[in-house]
């Protein structure tokens, strides 16, 4: 008897230690939208970097990037970007996949009046409801995003084939909504290349200041055609690339364009595999603003105003996001710190300084300064900063080196 319960109390505690030891790797959460606009309940798949949930990190906010046909490529974005922000390529975001419950109504801006036999598998009967799909996420599902989540009022929007119809057709329609739009191969033969038409006659304004396209151009043609001789051609087989290079030609040719525009070919990809390589380009294009380069020579070259290349990096920031960005206190006493060390001291003193600056009421600025201070010699100036550290919060820290300074 004494052996059974032993063997399971054995048993019952591998089963314990194999349950803790065992997690899923959750990389989103399902949510769902009833649209009132669409007359239906949509299923939403979200990913939101790790931090969102902790509540220390709550006024944190993260811009939010739009993918239509979620389901296909929800997976490869969400991997990418949480990839490429380790390395601050591109910030953390917020990940909202839009999987499709009929594709061909919400992702087509138009019926098309004539229905070439090569249509039959779209049902395009069904087709044309592109305005009321972008109503659908201007009206009803960003601000529920908003609502829920801690969001920046930056967007990206990302879409493929049909989809990138809609991101083309949302971008002439209402740019406001965006910062950022993605095409990637987009199906811009869509009924006799009606939105094409429609983009000859539109004027890139002050509406599209600030605003950027990026749109991916795959391989779809036969083996003895380029991006030149495909321009003629008038088969069937070669309308969708055709229709692209059109559009790229309209986007490029006029200087004076306000709207941020970079298209790319891609030979050795095709329509299917083109979606993985093209979403990595665009967000490098997107986010060219964001990474901030110091090099060692940043450091050591006394000639080198590395002050205000800091400082200009985050009004670039503030104004691509938006909203006065402050660098982390952490990040400019690291640099001070770095010009401490190769002996550039009027320096160091400035980044200790632009943290005062930036956080006037944090008692721990005055004390690093003071520290600063104290190594270069200036006894009385340390003392004014760790008084002034006092004055904000009474910490034992500052009040240690002040008895020790008052004592010498």
């Amino acid at each position: 008897m004494h052996k059974i319960y032993l063997i399971f109390f054995i048993s019952f505690c591998f089963h314990n230690l194999y349950s803790q030891n065992r997690s899923d790797i959750v990389i989103g959460k399902k949510d769902s939208i009833h649209s009132k606009i669409l007359n239906e309940t949509r299923e939403i798949w979200i990913h939101f970097p790790e931090e969102h949930a902790n509540a220390a990190l709550q006024s944190r906010k993260y811009p939010v990037l739009y993918l239509l046909d979620g389901n296909s490529h929800f997976h490869s974005v969400v991997g990418m970007v949480k990839q490429l922000s380790k390395s601050t390529i591109c910030p953390k975001m917020i990940i909202v996949g839009i999987p499709n419950t009929n594709r061909t109504r919400d992702l087509t801006p138009t019926k098309p009046t004539k229905v070439p036999h090569y249509l039959s598998r779209l049902k395009v009967e069904n087709s044309g409801g592109g305005d009321a799909f972008i109503s659908f996420i201007e009206k009803e599902l960003i601000p529920y995003i908003d609502k829920m989540y801690a969001t920046e009022s930056y967007r990206m929007f990302i879409g493929h084939s049909l989809g990138g119809l809609t991101v083309i057709n949302t971008l002439i329609q209402k740019p406001e909504l965006f910062n950022a739009y993605v095409a990637i191969d987009p199906s811009m033969w869509w009924n006799d290349k009606n939105l094409l038409q429609k983009i000859k006659k539109t004027t890139f304004n002050e509406r599209y200041d600030n605003k950027k396209l990026f749109l991916a151009i795959a391989n779809t043609m036969g083996k003895n055609m380029d991006t030149i001789t495909v321009k003629k051609d008038t088969s069937y087989t070669t309308r969708h690339i055709r229709a692209i290079l059109e559009l790229h030609s309209l986007l490029k040719k006029d200087p004076l364009n306000k709207l941020s525009y970079k298209g790319k070919y891609y030979k050795n990809d095709s329509h299917g595999s083109v979606p993985l390589i093209a979403e990595y380009d665009a967000l490098r294009y997107i986010f060219d603003f964001y990474q901030l380069h110091i090099t060692t020579q940043d450091l050591i070259d006394k000639e080198n105003d590395i002050l205000n290349k800091v400082k200009n990096y985050y009004t670039k920031l503030s104004k691509e996001f938006q909203r006065e960005i402050k660098p982390k206190r952490y990040y400019i006493e690291d640099l001070a710190n770095q010009l401490m060390e190769v002996q550039q001291f009027k320096k160091a003193e400035q980044f200790f300084k632009l943290n005062i600056t930036n956080y006037p009421n944090d008692f721990y600025v005055y004390s690093s300064l003071g520290d600063f201070y104290i190594l270069t010699g200036n006894k009385e100036k340390a003392i004014e900063s760790f008084k002034k550290s006092n004055s904000i919060y009474k910490n034992s820290y500052a009040t240690a080196q002040l008895k020790k300074l008052q004592e010498e």
